[in-house]
């Protein structure tokens, strides 16, 4: 192994912090995207290709262990549920948006994931200090501006519930997790609550389905700006309504289980479905 002296590690850390800035003036539209988004080729993909995307998911997991990654994320959110409902209980109505906000923030969240299974998949190595490269690259500038606007999305959605309980059980909070349950199956405006948060619901994971889907796991393998990458992935979506669809459901579905423990579940489950997502993406766009 080669000692390089401190001056020229320095120079080239900063050659790659001014691609990383630069990367940001290009982020959401390269010059050309409305072309790139056109010419990008999207199949069409059925069940088995999705049941071969959680396949490699799972073979990634297993390789890699990608439950590491996700501890930092969760067990803080699960923490901060936990204590409030351990002493003020104010944010009983805001565990289930918390949890199945997940859905929201997961393409996000599993960016290093795609990198690993991409290295996987090309016969590199894909430890975690590959995994965090993605940082220093020059598409993160587009991943980190789209995962703003997926966080926004994500507060929006937790307002958005916080304004549907003050209209159907609100304003009180609840006091007890027995009350709030009763209240929610035993009362009409708990059905209420649960009509209308659920439709509001589907609406916001509908937008990220489409949007967010492969946008994150294109940036990265391509050079493309943000246009082009979620209309390449809206593409996607209506070109496969009924298997993207599918795809979703799965992923909330697996989601949902993963958060019923106390949200311990998600450690095997968000990786999983953060290393199949690439392997559909891959489906989605390979020659």
């Amino acid at each position: 192994m080669t000692i390089r002296n401190p001056v020229e590690w320095m120079w080239d850390q900063l050659n790659q912090t001014a691609q990383v800035a630069g990367g940001f003036g290009h982020a959401i539209y390269h010059q050309g995207d409305a072309v790139r988004a056109r010419r990008l080729p999207v199949n069409r993909i059925g069940f088995n290709d999705l049941r071969e995307a959680l396949r490699r998911g799972w073979q990634d997991f297993i390789s890699y262990r990608s439950d590491v990654l996700f501890v930092m994320l969760i067990y803080p959110i699960a923490g901060l549920v936990l204590s409030q409902l351990a002493v003020g209980r104010s944010m009983l109505h805001l565990v289930f948006p918390l949890a199945s906000g997940f859905a929201l923030l997961g393409p996000f969240a599993a960016t290093g994931l795609y990198e690993v299974s991409r290295r996987r998949e090309l016969g590199q190595r894909g430890g975690w200090f590959e995994a965090f490269k993605v940082f220093s690259s020059p598409a993160f500038g587009s991943v980190a501006m789209l995962g703003l606007a997926m966080t926004l999305l994500f507060l929006l959605w937790l307002l958005a519930a916080m304004v549907v309980y003050h209209f159907t059980l609100g304003p009180a909070y609840p006091s007890s997790m027995g009350q709030f349950i009763a209240d929610v199956f035993g009362t009409p405006a708990g059905w209420a609550l649960i009509l209308i948060g659920g439709g509001v619901g589907f609406l916001f994971a509908l937008v990220v389905l489409a949007a967010g889907s492969i946008s994150f796991p294109l940036l990265i393998d391509r050079h493309v700006g943000i246009v082009a990458a979620v209309a390449t992935s809206v593409r996607a979506f209506t070109t496969n309504p009924i298997p993207m669809l599918t795809w979703g459901a799965i992923v909330a579905g697996t989601l949902i289980l993963g958060s019923l423990p106390l949200l311990v579940g998600l450690i095997v489950v968000m990786p999983v479905l953060g290393h199949a997502t690439w392997h559909l993406y891959r489906r989605l766009t390979a020659p």
